[in-house]
């Protein structure tokens, strides 16, 4: 009896495995191999099958679309360390800090743009908790509240895209997805693209939702979200709007121009991740002062006007792109293309000229140097993962797995609202112990085919997989957002107060969720309609 269920033993294992703390990749491996060799002890799997794993290794090697990780990664990290996020805070809560609740508003919304910038949760609970929660508790705000709303925020990184979570999700369902259009003969592509559309309506409706619920604590407890006293706002409307044009507005044309390629067709998410990297390095060198001062032809060279320049250059690249067939390899090109290809090349030697200089400020800053080294390890992680994940998905299906996944799943009372509520719930439960990396790469490839196979959108699937990872990633007393944020809060604010606080917003979360599943068009019509 044990030897049929052994695959049931091998998934038990690896979480038991994973739960002790060791390194999630070796764990995946090193749990395969030893179940593979046990399984061919007792005759049940062929070690030939491992044959197949660097044909898979080298699958995702080739896998262009993975190329966009280590990109939108480096573009957030920028951000961060160049302290393009803390500018955002302190001028938001500038502009909302007038009123009740205008503080926990402007974390909302930078929240929001911060998960459309990087798509990293860790990072931006760090970032925001560091930055906001000392200013919200010195402005009277109360722990629970403060708390909770720095939490939520940060994990709008796993449904906004461009999300991390969105790719490697996108990636593998797209896979399964291929695979099952070509037994059916129906192939039907779906994209990162078409999954970054369909998250798009659920994360603005999420951003809704929060900030919905603050200003109804505002008006019903006005005492735990009070204003910003007269004395300490801006007393000048025109400096503060400068202001706010100068920080807000460069980091949402960059999000405009990288979300805004990839809905609409322009670009794939790998092309738009490179169009992020360079604009997060521009704003980054844009926003850094010189640490010396240099002489005249220096500035001219390295100064803000080369770097104001690329930015305004990659707008109007784009503008081109959306409007003109830019491919130079056609045999016959019209006049008007030809006229718009020498332009774009003139703008492709200003966004060369800016970046040089973006980078000449972020390197000597050691701005650079702190970025691809963070970029580097979250990588390494990432992609070290993938090929440990690799080798479990390929022992697992030997020993049987999809079939034993297919029958439970099958078997559910209630078809196919029963499989996917009992994917929902596991997957749930296991955001409590495995990073959304692990969940991926393991979980997704076992019960996405049966979904798919039962006629389940991919695209309703993917978003309502990363909503239930963000809501088991807010959800106490495990949630991993809480955890990054029990980090670094100062010691007034308990971990019961920290779990409080988000209880409410789990519960907006499940709103979310619920609306999701029972009005799949709010993920389906944007990328659908953009086809």
């Amino acid at each position: 009896m044990i030897v049929e269920h052994l695959d049931l033993l091998m998934f038990a294992a690896v979480c038991f495995v994973l739960l002790s703390g060791y390194p999630v990749a070796f764990a995946l491996a090193g749990t395969a191999i030893a179940f593979a060799l046990i399984g061919y002890y007792f005759d049940i799997f062929y070690l030939s099958d491992l044959l197949f794993l660097p044909q898979r290794i080298f699958g995702t090697m080739s896998n262009e679309t993975l190329v966009a990780v280590p990109l939108f990664v480096f573009m957030g990290v920028m951000l961060e360390k160049s302290k393009v996020a803390e500018d955002l805070l302190e001028t938001m809560g500038a502009l909302f800090g007038s009123l009740r609740g205008g503080l926990g508003i402007s974390v909302v919304i930078v929240g929001a743009l911060l998960a459309a910038s990087t798509g990293i949760v860790g990072a931006t609970v760090v970032t925001m908790g560091l930055l906001s929660l000392p200013t919200m508790l010195r402005r009277n705000y109360k722990p629970e509240i403060a708390a909770g709303t720095i939490a939520a925020s940060g994990t709008l990184g796993q449904i906004i895209p461009p999300s991390i979570v969105l790719i490697l999700l996108g990636d593998v369902l797209s896979s399964e997805y291929q695979n099952i259009q070509f037994q059916v003969s129906n192939y039907s592509p779906l994209s990162v693209g078409d999954l970054f559309a369909g998250a798009l309506i659920p994360g603005l409706m999420l951003v809704g939702l929060y900030i919905a619920y603050l200003i109804g604590v505002a008006i019903f407890q006005p005492d735990s979200m009070p204003a910003i006293p007269a004395e300490d706002r801006e007393s000048n409307m025109g400096a503060l709007m400068a202001r706010v044009f100068r920080v807000l507005i460069p980091p949402v044309v960059l999000i405009v121009a990288v979300l805004g390629s990839i809905i609409t067709g322009v670009a794939t998410a790998t092309e738009a991740a490179a169009v992020g990297a360079i604009g997060a390095t521009l704003l980054a060198g844009f926003r850094l002062r010189r640490q010396r001062k240099d002489h005249a032809g220096a500035a001219l060279l390295t100064g803000a006007l080369p770097i104001a320049g690329a930015g305004f250059a990659m707008v109007g690249l784009f503008l081109l792109a959306a409007n003109f067939d830019l491919r130079i390899t056609r045999d016959e090109i019209s006049p008007a293309d030809q006229q718009a290809i020498n332009i774009a090349l003139g703008l492709c030697g200003i966004i060369a000229w800016g970046t040089l200089a973006a980078l000449w400020r972020v390197w000597r800053s050691k701005v650079l140097t702190e970025s691809a080294r963070e970029t580097t390890k979250i990588t390494s992680m990432v992609f070290l993962i993938l090929i440990g994940a690799a080798v479990f998905s390929l022992v697992f299906r030997g020993l049987g797995g999809d079939e034993t996944v297919e029958a439970m799943l099958t078997a559910m009372p209630g078809g196919v609202g029963g499989a996917l509520v009992a994917v929902m719930v596991t997957m749930f439960l296991l955001g409590f112990f495995l990073d959304f990396i692990e969940i991926t790469f393991v979980v997704v490839p076992i019960v996405a085919p049966i979904l798919l196979v039962m006629g389940v959108d991919p695209i309703w699937l993917g978003v309502m997989m990363a909503i239930n990872l963000q809501t088991s990633f807010l959800t106490p007393p495990f949630g991993f957002a809480l955890f990054y944020l029990r980090g670094v809060a100062p010691p007034e604010v308990t971990t019961g107060a920290i779990y409080r606080g988000a209880i409410p917003f789990v519960f907006l979360q499940i709103l979310g969720l619920t609306l999701v599943a029972t009005l799949p068009w709010l993920a389906t019509h944007l990328p659908y309609a953009l086809r």
